[in-house]
């Protein structure tokens, strides 16, 4: 082999993104993806850092005094506590249920596997609306259920456990859509061999199956109380508006709006977007955990 050849052949290779840039089927023009990215910032500003910026504007705008007062106002605490208390409940049954049914359907053959994915979407596809709609229905004075509960003294449309209730079925698909394609990819290989070695179902899913999954499983009960803090619908119909006792924060803030109380509003409203801005801080803290494991 001549030298040329053989510096040639130990010349370093260029990467594949060197590759696509240099590429003049894939490469754009310079005006091309200055264009793409203004758009793409101007519809981030337009449409997320400005409507965030007015919130805390207009909260802000009578004073922090009046902003304080708007949080501590006995109302508001009821609010935020029963809207902590509704995802409190609501987000740990998601997760033994997305655990539960994700194990079944990424891990087990079994009739009526299909028809159990398509009831974890149904959230998806209904109005939160028709949801609340269902539980009145079911739960209600004059619901198929409302006789039997009122002979027994007990209340759950109108009061907390509707509340929780409706959360829990707009928050279902969370953790399970955020699991069930990951223990797919993952496959059965690992756990097929712990049980081969002598494992029991439990230590397979502790020491094998969890810690494959724990970022993912993460990730999924973060977007699931984010879901659990902001649902409107459901809870919209199935609470009562009943001021200090079952109004979520969003509940609060629609009162309060309409009341032309909009400091107030938008101090509560605030708030909102401040637990939002620290979900989507640990999700993208998740997110880079996971691409560094």
């Amino acid at each position: 082999m001549s030298a040329a050849a053989s510096s040639l052949s130990l010349a370093p290779r260029p990467s594949s993104h060197a590759r696509y840039q240099n590429n003049p089927a894939t490469r754009e023009q310079p005006w091309v993806r200055r264009l793409v990215l203004g758009l793409a910032l101007g519809f981030f500003f337009l449409f997320l850092v400005l409507p965030l910026v007015t919130v805390f504007a207009e909260a802000l705008r009578k004073g922090w005094a009046v902003y304080l007062a708007a949080l501590f106002e006995a109302d508001a605490l009821s609010a935020l506590l029963l809207t902590l208390t509704a995802a409190a409940i609501a987000v740990p049954l998601n997760l033994v249920f997305g655990v539960a049914a994700a194990w079944a359907v990424a891990k087990h053959s079994f009739r009526g596997k299909q028809l159990l994915v398509t009831l974890i979407d149904l959230p998806f596809s209904v109005s939160p609306v028709v949801a609340g709609l269902i539980y009145v229905l079911l739960f209600g004075a004059q619901g198929w259920l409302g006789a039997w509960l009122q002979a027994h003294d007990l209340k759950i449309v109108f009061a907390v456990p509707g509340i929780v209730l409706a959360t829990l079925f707009v928050t279902v698909p969370f953790v399970a859509r955020e699991l069930i394609p990951l223990m797919q990819a993952q496959g059965r290989d690992e756990e097929e061999a712990a049980v081969v070695l002598g494992a029991s179902g439990w230590k397979v899913f502790w020491y094998v199956t969890l810690p494959n999954i724990k970022w993912g499983l993460l990730y999924g009960v973060i977007l699931c109380n984010a879901r659990a803090m902001g649902e409107f619908g459901a809870v919209s119909v199935v609470s009562g508006h009943i001021r200090g006792q079952t109004n979520t924060l969003p509940l609060h803030v629609e009162i309060l709006y309409n009341e032309y109380q909009f400091a107030a509003a938008f101090a509560v409203a605030s708030l909102l977007a401040l637990l939002a801005l620290v979900t989507l801080g640990l999700k993208q803290f998740v997110e880079w955990r996971a691409s560094k494991s």
